[in-house]
């Protein structure tokens, strides 16, 4: 299936699941991510909106064509020239946000989001950040971990479990 077909499915579109799909347009459904979960998406949106040194869009569940997939992104940041870049006729994007953020579930293989940041960067993301479970953020780009992001340097290393 096209991820178009998917989007367009009005079974799927009714599921209570977060769908994705790998490379052979296989759908790829997992439960929704719980109330920590989506505590913490809510602070880095709301971090990101704030302490960005420059203007962009903050996003929740961003799709990207990968090639192994569409992968729903937890929350993205973009500049306003690469949101442009986006196909007006798709549903998703093509080349990824310039920052990626996975909030890290008890799902989540290690394996899974190392290979997550890694299709993000072929896409073109210039940083990726992981937030664990207890708040605790990682940065990196592609040469690997970072100290701190050089995209957002105000970031918080911890955030507030609500």
């Amino acid at each position: 299936m096209t991820w178009q077909e998917i989007c367009a499915d009005p079974i799927l579109v009714e599921l209570p699941f977060r769908i994705e799909s790998d490379q052979w347009g296989n759908i790829v459904m997992s439960p929704p991510p719980g109330a920590t979960h989506s505590d913490y998406q809510s602070q880095i949106l709301l971090l990101l909106a704030r302490l960005m040194p420059v203007e962009g869009y903050p996003r929740t569940e961003c799709p990207l064509q990968t090639k192994l997939g569409v992968k729903g992104i937890d929350v993205v940041w973009m500049s306003r020239e690469r949101r442009a870049q986006k196909p007006k006729n798709r549903d998703l994007y093509l080349m990824a946000p310039e920052l990626c953020v996975e909030v890290i579930s008890p799902k989540n293989k290690r394996g899974e989001i190392e290979e997550k940041r890694q299709l993000y960067f072929e896409k073109g993301a210039v940083e990726c950040w992981t937030c664990d479970r207890n708040g605790k953020m990682a940065f990196y780009d592609v040469t690997g971990p970072i100290s701190r992001s050089r995209l957002c340097p105000n970031f918080p290393a911890r955030l507030e479990k609500v």
